[in-house]
């Protein structure tokens, strides 16, 4: 029989009986163990392993498909992937959630307590990885021919614990029990240069002598599509030290540390995600990081390529490369390296190739984000690619100057090195050079980077900057997350087609002046609320979770609490809507500014929980480790929605959409992706305010913002400043006062009044529950744009111009 294209293989049973049967299986055969023995821990990777055989049925399939094909493939390479539990979301697209949970009980096992033990990938961090995850859930129910690249982290980035109300890291090692959802594949290890020098040789060819190798070791988790059998895979790299890297004499000498020096500097390359950057080793090993991911990438998508062509002129036609931010902007000289130092193309063809493969998503307008690397180091580290560097630069100014004649000012902002105070090569300088497409990830985004952050290249190359506004997965974060809220959208629109075309919950709107469909979307939003378990769930449930960086602001949110606290204080008999406010997120190691934040939010928590006559109106809590597992429980809880960042500085956001998606109402400035979203919702459903992004950057830009004016002329502020300063928050948050008072970077109290004003009117509308309800359920009803499909069908029209590949059933 041939099996080959995955259509004579032997049928998984599709019965709980047959489930049951392919478990114990599994249990005796992969696991070697029986159900006497078994622990919950075994059940867990048997029930992960027979899921898994499902999708590893449709991956064969989708292999077959995709290599008859022949056709053009997404690559996306992106440093973080934050994908969220497997097994729920592995048992949803298999079709086996019924199934697998009865078959659990019948074998005396609770199905709860073994989905318990699924850990969450710890390959992400934030918006980013979020994004990624959803973009690659997308391209598989789309059926596009795609394959995410990135590092297999030992580690992650961290475990967020507190302690005195600091936040504290810890390792997050996810794979302590091992990872069931992923297939090593040893035996297409890469090879990976670092350090050494250039040389001339003997026909007059550039090599790079390195001085040291690593292998790069992949594995695989498969992506599958919902409501298609396609399945996509995300290869991750983990590094190891060469086959030498062992030192036996030394061991046998007793210097067992000394012995195994060399494989653990290897091995650190892919110990965690982002190390800390403030030490010279720490930014040396975020490059050795990116270069690493970047040079195993590219060796693997031109295998991939020779599959099914030789002609290197294809290789754009049958190859699109998507650089998820700077930090896989290195691909682009790497595989100039690789086609002229290795296959031996001409300079002029590689470079050609290149520009047609490579599209860049540039994820922020924060210049301190567009990372630049000290000439020094980077030689030090990729001598060759500095080469290689410096002649694009070269060629290209050399077109700048053309088009430019006599802008010298112009060509030193467009130059790839900048020169002072310290030349450094810019990585989104090189980005922009070296793709054929850019974009950002929402309109205003979009448009303020041709407006100023790349305004130089927009006016070279107008052509080549668009935009694709970022989605999310409703399939993640609305059927999974909010199930009793699906159900009921399920039941009111008469089929779940919704889950894969958002744009039908247009047809919730006619409900939203239905008194009785309104009554069940309250007990919905309640019974969430009791199942996130913080706070009483009849209280106005105010969210503000994300990445704690100071141009969020949640600072600003910290200074309407303790205002709101303030006034309960001064006047306790007045009937004040009850608030449960809720932080989450984490703040990087060396962000001492966001860390200071976290803890005045703790500690103002702690006195307002202290306080008998502020604590039945008003709870602060602060949930540690937020990830996609905390985020799941959050999001279907919330009421109101906060997305308060300076206007102009935020990308996009994506918890903005998952937010409004389940019901929130917002309350935000006009940035990122929540002009967007306004504009969908209605100005009626949304809470604006704070200064628009014009006016923000004059005042910022003028030269003459005055924090302390603000401080003096707001009573209210100036008591919530005060308060901290004079300690009244268990002595911490001083830090945070100084700051704002001494320069407020992002303009938090210029928004201040604006913001306490706006919270005021929140209070308003949550009185007129009714009104309220209709809001929650437009806001939903009209959310469907925000759709991770949408934004992948964008790019496809856009930039990728791929075609999807039906997988046979």
């Amino acid at each position: 029989m041939d099996v080959r294209n995955g259509m004579g293989l032997r049928p998984l049973g599709t019965s709980a009986a047959e489930f049951e049967q392919d478990l114990l299986s599994n249990l005796y055969y992969r696991r070697g163990t029986t159900v006497e023995s078994a622990s919950t821990q075994d059940a867990y990777e048997t029930l992960a392993l027979t899921v898994r055989d499902r999708l590893a049925e449709r991956r064969v399939r989708t292999a077959a498909a995709h290599y008859a094909a022949n056709p053009r493939w997404v690559y996306y390479l992106s440093a973080e992937y934050l994908l969220g539990k497997q097994l729920e979301q592995n048992m949803l697209y298999s079709g086996t959630d019924r199934i697998a949970r009865i078959a659990l009980q019948q074998l005396g096992l609770d199905p709860a307590e073994v989905e318990g033990l699924d850990v969450e990938p710890g390959l992400g961090n934030g918006g980013l990885g979020r994004l990624a995850a959803c973009l690659l859930d997308a391209m598989a129910t789309l059926d596009i021919p795609a394959v995410g690249y990135g590092i297999r982290y030992d580690f992650g980035i961290f475990k967020q614990d507190f302690q005195d109300g600091k936040q504290v890291e810890r390792p997050d090692d996810w794979t302590f029990q091992g990872n069931p959802w992923e297939f090593p594949a040893p035996d297409d290890r890469q090879t990976v240069f670092f350090y050494g020098h250039t040389e001339v040789d003997e026909h007059g060819k550039k090599q790079w002598i390195p001085g040291e190798v690593v292998l790069g070791e992949p594995s695989h988790m498969l992506v599958p599509g919902h409501g298609t059998d396609t399945v996509n895979i995300v290869r991750l790299w983990r590094a190891r030290g060469s086959s030498s890297s062992f030192d036996l004499s030394r061991f046998s000498a007793g210097q067992y540390a000394e012995a195994v020096d060399e494989a653990v500097h290897a091995e650190n390359i892919s110990k965690v995600l982002y190390p800390d950057d403030s030490t010279d080793s720490g930014r040396e090993l975020r490059l050795k990081q990116q270069y690493f991911l970047v040079s195993c990438s590219l060796r693997d998508i031109i295998r991939r390529f020779r599959l099914r062509n030789s002609d290197w002129s294809d290789f754009p036609k049958k190859t699109v490369i998507q650089l998820n931010d700077t930090h896989p902007t290195l691909a682009i000289p790497e595989l100039m390296r690789l086609l002229v130092d290795e296959e031996g193309l001409s300079w002029d063809l590689a470079w050609a190739l290149c520009k047609q493969t490579f599209a860049y998503t540039c994820h922020t307008l924060l210049p301190e984000a567009l990372e630049t690397w000290a000439i020094g180091m980077f030689e030090r580290l990729l001598p060759r690619h500095l080469e290689i560097i410096y002649r694009i630069n070269e060629e290209f100014l050399a077109e700048v100057r053309d088009r430019f004649p006599g802008d010298v000012d112009r060509v030193r902002r467009m130059s790839l090195i900048q020169e002072e105070p310290e030349r450094r090569v810019r990585m989104a300088n090189l980005a922009v050079v070296g793709t054929q497409a850019v974009n950002g990830v929402a309109e205003l985004h979009s448009d303020l980077l041709k407006e100023t952050t790349l305004r130089d290249f927009a006016e070279l190359w107008p052509a080549k900057f668009h935009n694709v506004t970022n989605g999310i997965s409703p399939r993640r974060f609305i059927k999974l997350a909010n199930p009793t809220l699906s159900s009921l959208i399920t039941e009111a629109l008469g089929s779940e087609a919704w889950i894969n075309d958002l744009s039908l919950l247009s047809g919730l709107e006619p409900l939203a002046d239905d008194a009785a469909f309104r009554s069940r979307w309250k007990a919905v939003k309640r019974a969430n609320k009791e199942r996130l378990g913080l706070g009483d769930p009849d209280s106005l449930t105010d969210v503000m979770i994300k990445r704690f960086h100071e141009y969020k602001r949640q600072q600003l949110k910290l200074l309407h609490i303790i205002t709101q606290y303030h006034r309960i204080k001064q006047n306790p008999g007045q009937a004040y809507v009850p608030r449960t406010v809720l932080f989450a997120g984490k703040a990087a190691p060396a962000y001492h500014a966001a860390k200071h934040i976290i803890r005045l939010i703790n500690a103002v928590a702690a006195t307002i929980d202290a306080d008998p006559a502020v604590s039945p109106y008003l709870k602060v809590v602060f949930p540690a480790n937020y990830n996609v597992t905390l985020g799941s429980l959050i999001i279907p809880a919330a009421d109101l929605s906060e997305q308060i960042s300076m206007a102009g500085k935020e990308a996009s956001g994506t918890g903005n959409m998952k937010l409004a998606l389940n019901g929130a109402l917002t309350i935000g400035t006009l940035d990122g992706a929540n002009i967007e979203i306004r504009d969908r919702v209605g100005g009626d459903n949304f809470f604006l305010f704070g200064l628009d992004t014009p006016a923000a950057l004059a005042l910022r830009n003028g030269g003459d913002y005055s924090p302390r004016a603000y401080y003096e002329q707001d009573p209210e502020l100036r008591h919530a400043l005060d308060a901290i300063l004079d300690g009244k928050f268990l002595g911490v948050g001083r830090e945070v006062a100084e700051s704002l008072l001494g320069w407020d970077e992002y303009l938090t109290l210029a928004d201040y009044r604006s913001y306490v004003d706006a919270q005021d009117e929140v209070d308003v509308a949550w009185k007129d529950e009714e009104q309220w309800l209709r809001k929650s359920i437009l806001n939903t009803a009209r959310s469907g744009f925000f759709s991770a499909d949408r934004t992948v069908r964008d790019y496809i029209s856009e930039i990728w111009h791929v075609n999807p590949v039906q997988v046979k059933h």
